[in-house]
């Protein structure tokens, strides 16, 4: 055999070698995520991005990352299990992800609870744009009650009916939405003020029950403004800075291994 012609041998090592790979979250870091000062709880919980290495910077990494959390982790309120609300991260600072509202939906488990035979769905759509410059599509659900006193079983709506409740719910959402903030309008999506007033109109045209705003998204934002975004968590920014540079998370873990050395020393 000619020499240098079988390069494999001269290397020593077979075809399939591979480099060895380390652990990947040696190079990660933790940053806490920061909830609007409309929900009750603004520590909502942590996310993981690799470290800053030459041109690929950490934060940058982090924005625009959309984080899905229940409402009633947000609220410490476990009724309000039901709803999801999705926060899009849009500026970081410190080891803290300042996070807007970006959609809400309703659980599948509520979603299927609602649907029964025997009652007419409906259903309506429409797009608003808040005073503040986004633009949010909405969704609406709701279903045929039976009137009082009634002895039929069934209560379907007909068609003339269903397009007047569809046109009713589309004009109270508009209305709700169109003069206020998105900050005001997520605020009115946790009391379902919108479902009750969508009720109440529905009333003289056919009683309606179990009226939700289903889904909402959030279709176009204005630009970017720092100012506003720290209004949003003006709140936040007083008392839970400082603790979440202390790391807490890390003095809880040190204690836990103290204790257990104590106790198999004892």
């Amino acid at each position: 055999m000619a020499v240098g012609k079988n390069k494999r041998l001269t290397k020593g090592g077979k075809k399939g070698n591979k480099k060895k790979v380390g652990d990947v979250f040696l190079k990660k870091e933790w940053y806490d995520i920061k909830a609007p000062s409309y929900f009750g709880k603004r520590q909502a919980g942590k996310t993981l991005v690799t470290r800053t290495q030459g041109t690929k910077i950490a934060s940058e990494g982090l924005k625009n990352r959309i984080v899905e959390m229940n409402l009633a982790d947000l609220n410490n309120d476990d009724d309000q299990g039901y709803r999801k609300m999705s926060l899009m991260i849009e500026d970081v600072q410190g080891r803290n992800c300042l996070t807007n509202f970006h959609g809400m939906s309703l659980t599948r488990d509520k979603l299927c609870s609602l649907i029964k035979k025997w009652q007419s769905t409906v259903e309506a759509a429409c797009e608003v744009k808040t005073n503040d410059g986004y633009t949010v599509r909405m969704f609406c659900i709701g279903f045929t009650a039976r009137q009082s006193e009634q002895v039929k079983t069934t209560c379907y709506g007909n068609a003339t009916q269903m397009k007047k409740v569809r046109k009713k719910m589309r004009d109270v959402m508009i209305a709700e939405s169109a003069n206020c903030s998105l900050r005001d309008l997520v605020k009115k999506f946790i009391p379902e003020s919108i479902s009750k007033e969508i009720e109440k109109k529905c009333k003289s045209i056919f009683p309606m029950k179990d009226v939700y705003i289903r889904k909402c998204k959030v279709l176009k934002k204005p630009k970017f403004d720092i100012t506003k975004l720290m209004e949003l968590h003006e709140k936040s920014q007083e008392g839970d800075v400082g603790a979440a540079m202390a790391r807490p998370e890390e003095d809880a873990a040190v204690n836990t291994l103290t204790a257990d050395v104590k106790a198999t020393e004892e």
